[in-house]
């Protein structure tokens, strides 16, 4: 084989690949809002426990859970699903109790997430979600 054919075969474990997440969030608040959580990201074989933050933040009145899964991208290393996520395009779409997000870290990780949420809450924000890998 030709030496460029070799580095680029040598290359492919460096690139970007995806994975998979799934993570629970509990959501409350009467005027401000609160909400952490836990979760997993699979990737490349591993499990990795996740520690979520920064759900809900504004005006909400009520008190929920919400269940998650979808598919992490753009990943090189498991750490670089760590950060502060915002909406990308339309950001959060919800029907019959259900959501849809697609959101970005500053790495440019994105999730596309689905999930289903238990309880009422006023108001459902996953922009801001902050995602660090629990020690």
């Amino acid at each position: 084989m030709a030496p460029a054919v070799l580095t680029a075969m040598n290359a492919s474990p460096a690139a970007a690949a995806s994975g998979r997440i799934e993570f629970r969030v509990v959501r409350g608040g009467f005027i401000l809002g609160f909400g952490s959580g836990t979760g997993s990201l699979f990737f490349r074989g591993d499990r990795y426990n996740l520690k979520i933050g920064g759900v809900s933040l504004g005006a909400t009145i009520g008190l929920a859970s919400a269940d998650f899964v979808g598919r992490v991208r753009n990943l090189r290393r498991a750490s670089d699903i760590e950060g502060t996520y915002r909406a990308v395009g339309a950001g959060l779409a919800a029907a019959g109790g259900g959501a849809v997000a697609r959101l970005r870290n500053s790495r440019g990780v994105e999730l596309e997430v689905s999930g289903k949420q238990i309880g009422f809450m006023a108001s459902v924000d996953l922009s801001g979600l902050r995602v660090r890998i629990a020690r």
